[in-house]
């Protein structure tokens, strides 16, 4: 089934486009353009009063649509920031010691390796990395490191934003959680809607990190951190609308929410929160769930893969595909390896095929906006192309 309707504006935007790269920039279904209209409209109508209809509507249901999603026993754990570098940054700020031990692997993002590597300099955080690769002695040499190690902060992907490989066992991290620490993190980034998620079982214990920008298709301001009763109940780093909820403070000092609210900053543009919503809507009236979106992706990942390893690809067939489909969890791109990586995403963006590359990395996301002939057409570009 095709769900090119969802996203009628932005394909016939660039109707020469074969957009590629949803797992970078997704593009937006109609229902985000229209929330987009909402927001101003509110904004118009209701001037300074569109702060009731935001933390009164519009906040409270994106929290339902995250909870529902992560299956987290309450909304109230989940609060919304402009991007998860604020997030990391707040949450840091909550530990009282310095420097700050941490555990983290060799393939984060870019903000926490950045934010990670500036705190090192500074003397804020001493980092043991543990490296991805091989890949399949990387989740048992994780899990080992962290159980013997002294940490107070063990950070990590759920799904690796390079290579597309699951930490199937990430969630195993929460066993070893207490409020003096160590705290995990898991960064949901590329498995929030697009890895199947129950956090019920470790909720209490463990912070999820993710955002609207990937797979909730809402783009920029919308992300989010999932934050368990009883860590960091006082981060230092903080805004005056975390002073909104019930507070607990010490005579004379600064108080805090009981809830995720704690972690919360300042005044924010909140249209992303308006389209995360409305998209999460459209998926809901569409009966769609992630499991349903990822079994569409799948099924396109399998004919690509397939048409690759044929040789109906060009060259691409010569790359190492690090995330093979498989009987285990998916992330929604495949990542090919090759030296020639770089060189490629520049000849597919001249025939205005849209990918992305990390290094020496070729990456090719797929999502509701692509069908079958999709696939075709881009083996078809790419062995001319790559040839």
């Amino acid at each position: 089934m095709s769900y090119k309707r969802l996203f009628s504006r932005a394909l016939s935007a660039a109707p020469g486009r074969l957009h590629v790269a949803a797992h970078s920039h997704h593009l937006w279904p109609d229902a985000s353009r229209e929330a987009q209209i909402q927001a101003w409209e509110d904004a118009a109508v209701l001037a300074d009063n569109k702060w009731d209809k935001v933390f009164g509507e519009v906040y409270p249901g994106a929290q339902a649509h995250v909870a529902r999603e992560l299956n987290l026993p309450s909304p109230q754990t989940v609060l919304f920031a402009p991007n998860t570098h604020e997030l990391m940054v707040r949450l840091l700020s909550a530990f009282d010691k310095r420097p700050v031990r941490a555990l983290s692997t060799d393939g984060e993002f870019h903000s926490f390796r950045r934010q990670s590597a500036r705190w090192i300099e500074a003397g804020e955080l001493i980092l043991d990395v543990v490296p991805t690769e091989p890949f399949e002695d990387f989740e048992e040499a994780f899990l080992s490191k962290a159980r013997s190690g002294d940490y107070d902060l063990i950070f990590t992907s759920h799904v690796f934003f390079k290579t597309g490989r699951v930490f199937e066992r990430v969630f195993e991290l929460a066993e070893l959680t207490r409020p003096e620490g160590p705290w995990v993190v898991v960064d949901g980034y590329h498995g929030f809607r697009a890895v199947p998620t129950d956090l019920s079982a470790v909720a209490d214990r463990l912070f999820y990190v993710a955002g609207g920008y990937k797979y909730a298709m809402a783009g920029e301001g919308a992300a989010f951190l999932h934050a368990p009763s009883g860590f960091g109940e006082r981060p230092k780093v903080t805004g005056w609308y975390a002073e909104f909820a019930d507070l607990i403070a010490p005579p004379g000092g600064v108080g805090y929410g009981r809830d995720a609210s704690r972690f919360l900053g300042a005044t924010f543009d909140p249209s992303g929160l308006y389209r995360f919503g409305a998209v999460a809507d459209m998926l809901d009236a569409e009966g769609l769930t992630t499991a349903d979106v990822s079994a569409h992706v799948r099924a396109l990942q399998d004919q690509l893969v397939a048409a690759v390893r044929a040789g109906q690809a060009g060259r691409l067939s010569e790359a190492e595909i690090l995330n093979p489909p498989g009987n285990h969890a998916q992330a929604r791109f495949i990542a090919f390896r090759h030296p020639d990586a770089q060189a490629w995403k520049k000849a597919l963006l001249a025939r205005d095929v849209v990918t992305d590359v990390r290094d020496d990395v070729l990456r090719v996301g797929l999502g509701l906006y692509h069908d079958p002939e999709d696939i075709e057409r881009f083996c078809a570009i790419a062995r001319e192309t790559l040839a």
